[in-house]
């Protein structure tokens, strides 16, 4: 009889996949994906409920033999029980189908799997890390780099991304500032936004996109002393104006799913945080996705001393609205009992199960479990030309130039000597970056590949000394070389017989992202040790950052005539790298990151408050917000770029010196380029408010505008003032806008140069 019953469910929802895909031929609407999802839930057993709360990482080699005994093997019995509903780190279209065919074939409901990847910055072909991604400004190549991660993860059996990470930070020393968009909630929106409409498309159902995950929700950006996984405690005004403003970008984007955070916020733990996620996530924004915690961070409520062992820390967890485990196993263990014993309501288990069906029918997985498993379709995606030239292009407008005195670059093509030195010179590893688990080690086009392509000069390399020693955790190298400089002489001499020196330095591609905190933000090891003695020797240095942080580079600041933030840049980081130092592309990137120019002043960033004191009030007086050892200033603001062409901003009008209710404000100025090249200026608009129910910023961020103008040319720019701009979270707990007066700001950065004013 149990054998009769089994065979039934698995006939009605082969009848029901089989009826939806006539209804999708036809093009009918009759039957919508939450009848599709009541359906399916009507089968399902609690186990098969809570089961597909339940992700597991790719637990064993699927093209090798079977797991007999252990943990991976209790995995994947259950994985045949149908206890599994999503896997994650199984890569590659042989390994996907091998896994979906289980969960399809062989368990009793056939539900397929979602398959999540960490397409951080691409999957096999990078792009930049995503904080250089957002010095580029530019939200449609954004996208595009986005799209294109999406169409080869796609390609390779992915169906889900966990990403775009849209956390604000302000705070150097935490090694995920590399993940994201910087420290402006305006600019971290309108990125946030982007990331998940490339990753998603138009068109979930389709072969080349995927399913997005807006993290970490919320307040990891904010972690005291920048310290990986550490407290973060806020103000509710702090929360509402900065932190939550990209999340909820990413739901008007249509994100969908979240993925909670590690830390704590106000004394609990993000991943049971009912407030987060079910009062403000869920209930204010009416969100209808699924909410995945992110790895064991739910048992990890044990240690924060939240939950006193795994069944409290999941009956938490559920109830706080994750909805899906990601390595903790204690959903899968425990939530059936805690049901049973009246601790988690069913209706619970059903909304979650609810969310991640409807995903699952969404990314058009029970049309066709294997739509995103073919072998042709994987060999041709896979490191296309398409998706070369699209990081390339990403890679080039993601380049910061900082300095460029005596016009020193752009570098000549033809009669030059070129000493190129420096540990990363070379390195075809580094610039792939952080997060780039399903790419290649040594498949990015170094520097001396990208200045060898450029066949009228002479170039010399020589690697001056090794960043590293060697040794390794997890195949990651850890030790930094502070002894070994016998390389030194070599470059010196190298620097001595050439004409300019192209020096690459900065930090290698692990020592930034997760768990990869810093306390300081200098250059690690041995290198600016080189880059003083090189100094000596020649001073016609352009010195090549390669890093995934800001850093306090004052000593290159105050001596070399050109810098150049080229961060890590992906696949085809030589290559941009090289066709900017020779103006085959004039730099337009701008800093989404203030650079500090001591450790001491981090958090630094340009929208502060101004404080009760906030300049120094008379002749040798010390009380007033500041250092005794440093100055207040960064090296470089927020919002700051050069160009090999030099920009004028004039004329700044206002239509009008009021905003109503039904009127907006038009800003105009004129934009001249005064410099020899063609260029792009990135303009800038920001606002004071004067006065609030609470202190306002000194200047926000509220919009900007890319420029392309011929030498000689001028431009007349216009943005817009609306009402709306104006709003914030205000004493009275909700988003409004508050009547008084303002400024406004037009500039090249955040230091703006322009400026008029306005009420309310």
């Amino acid at each position: 009889m149990k054998k009769v019953i089994s065979a039934f469910l698995i006939c009605t929802v082969v009848f029901l996949v089989s009826c939806n895909q006539n209804v999708n031929l036809e093009g009918a609407k009759e039957v919508s994906i939450s009848k599709k999802v009541d359906s399916i839930l009507a089968l399902m057993t609690l186990q098969e409920k809570i089961g597909q709360m339940n992700q597991y990482n790719g637990f064993w080699d699927v093209t090798g033999p079977t797991p007999k005994e252990g943990d991976a093997a209790h995995k994947y019995e259950h994985l045949k029980s149908g206890l599994v509903g999503s896997m994650l780190n199984v890569r590659g279209v042989e390994e996907v189908t091998k896994v979906q065919k289980i969960a399809v074939e062989e368990t009793r409901l056939g539900i397929p799997l979602i398959i999540g990847f960490d397409v951080i910055h691409g999957y096999k072909t990078l792009s930049p890390i995503p904080l250089a991604e957002a010095a580029s400004w530019d939200l449609e190549v954004i996208k595009n780099s986005a799209a294109v991660a999406a169409k080869e993860a796609a390609a390779n059996g992915i169906n889900w991304t966990f990403a775009p990470m849209v956390d604000i930070s302000r705070d150097a020393r935490w090694g995920r500032v590399m993940e994201g968009a910087g420290e402006d909630p305006f600019l971290g929106s309108k990125i946030a936004y982007a990331r998940v409409k490339g990753f998603q498309g138009e068109d979930l159902s389709a072969v080349n996109t995927i399913a997005a995950c807006s993290k970490h929700f919320a307040g990891y950006g904010f972690a005291e002393a920048g310290k990986d996984y550490n407290t973060v405690d806020v103000s509710l005004s702090t929360l509402y104006n900065t932190i939550l403003p990209p999340f909820k970008a990413t739901i008007d984007a249509d994100v969908k799913t979240f993925m909670n955070s590690f830390n704590e916020l106000a004394g609990i733990p993000a991943t049971g945080n009912k407030f987060l996620q079910r009062d403000v996530l869920k209930g204010d924004w009416n969100y209808k996705g699924f909410v995945v915690s992110d790895w064991g961070s739910i048992a990890e409520m044990i240690p924060h001393g939240y939950a006193k062992d795994g069944k409290q820390a999941a009956e938490l967890a559920v109830n706080a609205g994750s909805d899906m485990d990601m390595e903790s196993y204690l959903y899968v263990n425990h939530i059936e009992a805690l049901v049973k014993e009246g601790k988690v309501n069913e209706k619970l288990i059903d909304d979650a199960v609810k969310r991640i069906l409807t995903v699952k029918f969404e990314l058009g997985l029970f049309d066709d479990p294997y739509k995103y498993c073919d072998l042709e379709r994987e060999k041709l995606v896979t490191g296309s030309k398409e998706i070369n030239d699209a990081v390339l292009d990403m890679a080039k407008k993601s380049i910061v130039l900082l300095k460029n005195e005596k016009q020193l670059l752009p570098l000549k093509k033809e009669g030059l000597k070129i000493a190129l030195i420096g540990p990363l010179a070379n390195d075809k590893n580094s610039p792939l970056g952080s997060w780039r688990i399903g790419a290649d080690d040594n498949t990015a086009v170094s520097v001396l590949e990208g200045l060898q392509a450029y066949s009228g000069n002479k170039i010399t390399f020589s690697k001056g000394v090794e960043l590293v020693n060697g040794e390794t955790i997890f195949g990651m190298e850890t030790s930094i070389n502070t002894t070994d400089r016998t390389g030194f002489k070599e470059a010196i001499a190298t620097a001595k017989n050439n004409d300019v020196v192209v020096m690459v330095l900065g930090e290698y591609s692990y020592q930034t992202g997760e768990g990869r905190s810093r306390a300081s933000l200098d250059l690690p090891g041995l290198q600016q040790e080189l880059l003083e003695e090189i100094y000596k020797v020649n001073k016609n240095i352009v010195l090549v950052l390669m890093n995934g942080r800001p850093l306090a580079i004052n000593w290159a600041n105050d001596n070399l005539p050109s810098i150049i933030e080229a961060w890590h840049l992906g696949t085809q980081s030589g290559n941009a790298i090289a066709q900017v130092l020779y103006g085959d592309y004039n730099p337009s990137g701008k800093l989404p990151m203030t650079f500090p120019k001591s450790v001491g002043q981090v958090p630094i960033y340009y929208n502060h408050k101004n404080t009760g004191r906030p300049t120094i009030p008379g002749p040798n007086q010390v009380f007033w917000s500041h250092y005794i050892d440093e100055t207040n200033q960064p090296l470089y603001e927020f919002g700051y770029g050069l160009s090999y062409t030099t920009f004028k901003y004039e004329n700044l009008k206002l239509s009008s010196t009021t905003v109503n209710e039904g009127n907006s404000i038009e800003v105009s100025f004129t934009l001249t380029n005064t410099g020899k090249y063609e260029g792009k200026e990135v303009t800038q608009l920001y606002i004071r408010d004067l006065f609030g129910s609470i202190t306002r910023p000194v200047k926000e961020l509220k919009d900007f505008n890319m420029v392309t103008l011929k030498p000689g040319e001028s431009k007349t720019v216009t943005f817009t003032i609306t009402k709306e701009m104006l709003q914030f979270y205000t004493a009275n707990n909700k988003w409004e806008v508050e009547p008084g007066d303002f400024k406004v700001y037009i500039g090249g950065s955040s230091n703006t140069v322009l400026e008029a004013d306005f009420t309310l």
